[in-house]
């Protein structure tokens, strides 16, 4: 069983602007594409309110840690004497 409680980072490879709609679909579970249509709606819609959170979620949540993974060996080669 994972104890680690969940968190929420901005994305490092699906973002548009800062990674913040992507880390939010991430943490949620949900398409990014339908995240960032809800800021655009709530942000017109909100007169701009939400344009501000964003920023704010910008600033305040972290990126995503840089995982670094162990490169698998690469395949043997063969080597041709002509």
């Amino acid at each position: 069983m994972n104890t680690e409680p969940k968190r929420l980072y901005r994305s490092r490879t699906d973002r548009m602007l800062g990674g913040v709609c992507a880390g939010l679909a991430k943490f949620f579970v949900l398409d990014p594409t339908l995240v960032r249509l809800a800021f655009v709606i709530g942000t017109i819609v909100g007169v701009g309110t939400l344009f501000f959170v964003y920023l704010a979620m910008w600033i305040i949540v972290p990126e995503e840690p840089v995982t670094t993974a162990t490169p698998a060996p690469l395949p043997p080669q063969e080597t041709s004497d002509q």
